[in-house]
C-alpha cells in the first residue's frame, strides 16, 4: 500500500509539471578536468535506496549499467535536490549516461543478477530522470592508457596505448635537449579481440562486455643506456599530429624496481563487486617514491592478477587510467595470474588439479585481454583451443642492472618436459653471472606459503618437485609470489627445510621465497591453523616464516654488486615494515666465470698493482729529495 501510495504521488506531481531533472558536467572530459557533478532536483518523496546508474555506451539497456551511486551520499539527499561528484572516468571510447532511478520502500528488487554477497543488484524499474551525454575529449580518438614495457634488444623500449580506431598511429621519440624535428618515428601495430572470442560469463554476455578498442604497440630503437627520452603517441590524420607525451628513462646499471602483486583497480561506484580502494594507495606511494628518485631509472613488477576485471570489461579501462602516471614513464611488467586466465576448458587442466585449474577466476575472459593489452619481451604462447587469440606473455626474462629477472606462469604447465619448463632451465643455465649475480624470479600462485589456502596444496608440492630443484642448481637469489593477499617473506628453503633464519646474510644456497600480493585486493583466507592451540594462538607462524602481516603496500628492490636488499613498504605510513639483505660471496655462489674472463681480470689486476708499485716508488725519491733537510713534527692529537 506504501509503494503504490508512493509511486502515485511521484505520478501526480510528474504530471503537475514539475519532472525531476538529472544534470551531468562538464558534457565534455579534458585532460585537465578532474570530476564529473551530477545534481538533480525535483525528486518527489525520496527514499534512502534511491540511485542513479552510470551507462556507456548510452545504447545500454537499463538494466546493463557499469555501476550505481545512491543518492543518499548527498548531504542534501532528503530535499529532493543534491549533488554526488565523481572522479573523472576513463574514455571508454563512447560517451557516458546517467540515470536516475526510484527504489520504493517494501518493494524487493527483481534483478536476478547478484553482487559479491550473493545479494540482488538494484533492478532499475522505476526511472526517474536521464541525463545528457558525458563524452572525453576527441571522442576516443586520442592515445589513452599509455604504458611502457622493455621490449627483446637491450636498446629498446616498446609504448602500448589505447584508440577507438585502427587509424594510423606512430611514436616519436628523442633525446633530452635533441630537436623534434631531429626526432626518430617508430610505426605502431594495432590489435584488438572480440565478444565472440571470449569463453564465458560475463566477458561474453552484454553486461561484461565493452568494445575494447586497438591496442596499438610501437618499438622504439637504438636507444642509448643511461640516457633520457621523450616520446609523443602521435596521430597521423591529414597531416595533423595530435599528441600525448611523457618522459622515459632506459635501463641503467642500477635501477630500482617496485614489486607487488594482486593489485587490481578501484571505481568510484558500486559495481557488481568490490573493488580495492587500497590501490590507489600503494599507486600514490609509488608515485612518491618515483619523484624522490628524480633521474634515476625504475621499473615494475605485478605479478599477476592485474586488473581483477572477471569479464567486466571498462575495468581494464579504469585499471590503465590508474597507473599510466606510472606505466607511462616506467616500464610496466606482468606475469599471468588466475584472475586472467582460469576458465573451465583451458587447455592444462591436469588430475592433480582438478580443484585448481577449474574454476571460473578470469569471468570468461580467458587470458585474451591480458594477452593484447600487455606485450612482454619473449614469443610465448600457448593455443587456447577456441578459435581465439593464442594467451600469450607466459614465460620470459630480461637483465637490469645487475639482476637477471625470471618471469613463469603458473597457470600452464610448468612440469619437467613442458616448453616452460624447458625455457626456464635453459634460462637459468645461461644467465651471465658476472654481469648479473643475482636472479630474482617471479610467477603468480607461491611456492611456499603459510596462508590456508588448502586447494592449492597440490599446486604448491608440484611446483617443489618441478622448479625448485632448479632454483637450487642455479643459485636464483629471491622468489616472488602473489595470488595470498598478505605480505610473508620466508627463510632460504629448500625442500621445507630453512637455510638461514637472520634478515641479514649470505647467500646460503637457495633462495628466499616473499609472498607480495598485499598492493591492494582485500578478501584473504585466513592463516593455516593449528588444532592444538588452547594455550597458543590459533594462528601460529611457523619458523620458516620469518615476516608476515596483513599491511597492505609494495616491495622495492635495492641491489649492487655485493649485495640485493628487498624492503616492504606499508601503505598506511608509506614507511619501511620489513627487509631481508643477501650478500653475494663468489665462493658461496660458486660462479663459474669463462676463462678468458678470468685472465681478463688477472692481467688488469696485475696491471694495476704494478702501477701502484711504481707510483709508491716515484713518491718516495720525490718526497724524500723534497723533505731532505727538514723534519716536521705530528700533532700527538691528530696522531
Amino acid at each position: 500500500m506504501v509503494t503504490f501510495l508512493l509511486l502515485l504521488h511521484i505520478a501526480v506531481t510528474i504530471a503537475a509539471g514539475d519532472a525531476t531533472t538529472l544534470t551531468a558536467t562538464p558534457a565534455t572530459i579534458t585532460r585537465s578536468d578532474q570530476w564529473i557533478t551530477l545534481r538533480w532536483s525535483s525528486l518527489p518523496s525520496p527514499t534512502p535506496l534511491d540511485y542513479i546508474a552510470v551507462y556507456s555506451p548510452p545504447s545500454s539497456a537499463d538494466l546493463d549499467y557499469l555501476g550505481f551511486l545512491f543518492l543518499n551520499a548527498s548531504a542534501s539527499w532528503a530535499t529532493g535536490a543534491g549533488t554526488l561528484v565523481l572522479p573523472r572516468l576513463p574514455d571508454l571510447r563512447a560517451p557516458y549516461q546517467f540515470r536516475l532511478f526510484r527504489s520504493p520502500p517494501g518493494e524487493p528488487s527483481t534483478n536476478t543478477r547478484l553482487d559479491q554477497d550473493h545479494d540482488p543488484l538494484p533492478d532499475a524499474s522505476h526511472r526517474g530522470a536521464v541525463s545528457g551525454h558525458v563524452r572525453a575529449e576527441g571522442n576516443g580518438s586520442r592515445p589513452a592508457q599509455v604504458h611502457l614495457a622493455f621490449a627483446d634488444a637491450p636498446d629498446e623500449m616498446r609504448v602500448l596505448f589505447v584508440c577507438d580506431d585502427a587509424g594510423n598511429r606512430a611514436v616519436r621519440y628523442g633525446l633530452l635537449g635533441r630537436r623534434e624535428e631531429e626526432w626518430e618515428e617508430a610505426p605502431a601495430e594495432a590489435r584488438t579481440y572480440e565478444r565472440r572470442q571470449m569463453c564465458g560469463y560475463p566477458a561474453n554476455d552484454i553486461v561484461g562486455w565493452r568494445d575494447p578498442g586497438f591496442v596499438f604497440d610501437a618499438v622504439m630503437k637504438g636507444l642509448q643506456p643511461g640516457r633520457r627520452y621523450f616520446y609523443k603517441v602521435v596521430i597521423l590524420e591529414d597531416g595533423v599530429r595530435n599528441t600525448a607525451s611523457s618522459l622515459v628513462t632506459l635501463r641503467p646499471t642500477r635501477p630500482l624496481p617496485f614489486l607487488f602483486g594482486d593489485l587490481g583497480t578501484y571505481v568510484p561506484y558500486n559495481t557488481y563487486f568490490r573493488t580495492p580502494q587500497e590501490s590507489l594507495s600503494t599507486v600514490k606511494w609509488i608515485l612518491r617514491d618515483l619523484e624522490a628518485i628524480g633521474d634515476r631509472a625504475a621499473l615494475v613488477s605485478h605479478i599477476g592478477d592485474i586488473s581483477y576485471a572477471k569479464g567486466y570489461a571498462w575495468l581494464w579501462d579504469h585499471f590503465f587510467e590508474q597507473i599510466e602516471p606510472i606505466s607511462s614513464s616506467t616500464p610496466y611488467h606482468v606475469c599471468i595470474g588466475n584472475h586472467e586466465y582460469d576458465w573451465p576448458s583451458q587447455p592444462w587442466s591436469p588430475s592433480w588439479a582438478a580443484n585448481i585449474y577449474n574454476g571460473k577466476d578470469s569471468g570468461g575472459e580467458c587470458g585474451i585481454p591480458y594477452s593484447i593489452k600487455f606485450r612482454m619481451p619473449g614469443n610465448s604462447s600457448l593455443s587456447t583451443g577456441t578459435g581465439a587469440p593464442d594467451t600469450q606473455n607466459l614465460y620470459y626474462s630480461f637483465d637490469a642492472g645487475v639482476v637477471h629477472f625470471v618471469y613463469m606462469s603458473t597457470e600452464t604447465d610448468f612440469t619437467q618436459g613442458s616448453a616452460q619448463h624447458s625455457f626456464i632451465m635453459a634460462d637459468l643455465e645461461h644467465v651471465n653471472r658476472s654481469r648479473t649475480p643475482f636472479i630474482v624470479f617471479q610467477g603468480h600462485r607461491p611456492m611456499y606459503t603459510s596462508s590456508n589456502e588448502t586447494r592449492d596444496t597440490a599446486h604448491r608440492e608440484q611446483m617443489i618437485q618441478h622448479l625448485e630443484q632448479l632454483f637450487v642448481k642455479h643459485n636464483v637469489t629471491l622468489a616472488l609470489w602473489g595470488h595470498i593477499h598478505r605480505y610473508e617473506r620466508f627463510c632460504p628453503m629448500k625442500n621445507y627445510q630453512c637455510l638461514n633464519t637472520s634478515s641479514s646474510f649470505v647467500y646460503p644456497g637457495a633462495p628466499v621465497h616473499v609472498v607480495i600480493g598485499m598492493s591492494g585486493q582485500d578478501y584473504q583466507p585466513s592463516w593455516e591453523a593449528r588444532p592444538d592451540h588452547p594455550d597458543v594462538p590459533i594462528f601460529p607462524q611457523p619458523e620458516r616464516s620469518m615476516y608476515r602481516g596483513s599491511e597492505f603496500g609494495y616491495t622495492k628492490l635495492m641491489a649492487t654488486r655485493e649485495k640485493l636488499t628487498l624492503v616492504y613498504i606499508g601503505n598506511h605510513d608509506g614507511q619501511v615494515h620489513d627487509m631481508v639483505e643477501i650478500f653475494l660471496y663468489n665462493n658461496s655462489m660458486h660462479v663459474k666465470l669463462p676463462p678468458k674472463v678470468i685472465w681478463s681480470y688477472m692481467g688488469i689486476a696485475g696491471s694495476v698493482i704494478l702501477s701502484l708499485l711504481v707510483g709508491i716508488l716515484a713518491g718516495f725519491l720525490v718526497r724524500r729529495k723534497r723533505d731532505s733537510g727538514r723534519w716536521i713534527p705530528i700533532d700527538n692529537e691528530e696522531a
